[in-house]
């Protein structure tokens, strides 16, 4: 799992400590190689772990994968996943989609509606220029088929069209929508249609999310589809139930949940199906600035080093081991507020977080350390 020569490590890195030139801290101690704080580490048995985990898993079900790499935007972790049996990436922006490919990622599911000629048009002619390219992308309007239907190449795109739910965001609200608009994408001969998507990731309940399930189960028998019916949904939060609502109907089924990859200590350890199994790989490692008041300590990260869209930082203990007993209750750019007792400026303290999808994209460089808390790789994020 090693992009580590992609870019040299510098001044230019939050976290690392290298003032005169580049430099590779690999093989280094985190507690006294070249790094500053606040640092977000990632634990490397934890990643391998959860990377089988989810492999396994899904295979065991029949299902294909293609984690959503948003969450990273990491080539080393993309090669990691695709070692691993993905049957490929899901991709969210036409951006993301061109470090996939730049990162030699050859299946892409665009989960997404994509309206902008200039990407489109790149990808037709990628889809000519490689035949090993394999695409699919989504369409939810006839505005989106005619995207689509004006560009220039031999290959069609091979579409799913995509079922939305009420108060949710992008996809045909029902069924007859979504049969028009699979009618008139497959009266063009620059589209192919392949089968539905969606996403219940947003959905309150499990039998929300079933219910949604036998949505897309309706389309499917519907739609003028060319060839297996491919059918796909799944984020982190309801696979097991897309699984098993969607196996066993003759669909190519492609689940979507990217996460997984190094979970959490806050919002997907609560929620996710394999709370139990899955390992937190993510830390940040930061300093007690100050402590002003009885029961309050200052430490040094804030809203520009750790997510809080879905839950604050969690405390794990010190960097030498010792636990700390205590909450972050709210942060401010580089600043968290801990309410805990016997702590002292100067300490190094280890702290989990809630949604990973969030972390990664505030951080360029992230260390990967094994259980001695040694650097072991370097994780290049591309946001």
């Amino acid at each position: 799992m090693s992009d580590r020569e992609a870019e040299k490590t510098d001044w230019r890195d939050k976290g690392f400590w290298f003032p005169d030139g580049p430099g590779d801290p690999v093989g280094q101690r985190l507690v006294d190689g070249p790094f500053t704080w606040p640092v977000l580490v990632a634990r490397e048995s934890a990643l391998r772990h959860n990377i089988t985990t989810m492999a396994g898993y899904l295979a065991d079900r029949g299902v294909r994968h293609a984690p959503h790499g948003k969450t990273t935007m990491a080539p080393s972790v993309f090669a990691a996943q695709l070692a691993a049996g993905a049957w490929g990436l899901s991709a969210a922006t036409a951006n993301q989609l061109l470090v996939y490919r730049r990162a030699g990622v050859n299946r892409v599911l665009l989960a997404n509606q994509l309206l902008d000629p200039r990407p489109l048009q790149w990808l037709a002619s990628s889809l000519d220029d490689d035949p090993e390219f394999e695409l699919l992308s989504y369409v939810d309007s006839e505005a989106g088929v005619a995207a689509l239907a004006a560009t220039t190449g031999t290959r069609p795109f091979r579409v799913l069209v995509e079922i939305g739910h009420p108060g949710g965001r992008t996809g045909c609200r029902t069924v007859p929508e979504a049969v028009a608009v699979a009618r008139a994408a497959a009266a063009s001969p620059r589209i192919e249609v392949a089968g539905v998507a969606g996403y219940e990731g947003k959905l309150s309940t499990v039998d929300e999310a079933r219910s949604f399930m036998g949505t897309l189960r309706a389309a499917a028998e519907e739609l003028p589809v060319t060839g297996p019916v491919v059918a796909s949904a799944g984020g982190s939060v309801y696979f097991d139930v897309v699984a098993e609502e969607l196996s066993g109907h003759g669909y190519e089924v492609i689940l979507r949940p990217g996460a997984y990859v190094t979970h959490d200590h806050g919002f997907y350890a609560r929620r996710s199906p394999l709370a139990s199994t899955l390992r937190p790989a993510l830390e940040v490692w930061a300093q007690v600035l100050s402590v002003p008041e009885p029961g309050l300590a200052i430490v040094g990260m804030g809203r520009r080093d750790v997510p809080y869209d879905e839950g604050l930082p969690v405390p794990l203990g010190h960097a030498g081991g010792a636990s700390v007993t205590g909450t972050v209750d709210a942060l401010n750019d580089q600043h968290a507020y801990l309410r805990a007792d016997g702590l002292h400026p100067g300490d190094l303290l280890r702290f989990g977080i809630s949604h990973p999808c969030s972390a990664f994209d505030r951080w360029r460089v992230i260390p990967v350390i094994d259980d001695a808390d040694r650097v072991t790789d370097l994780i290049h994020t591309y946001f």
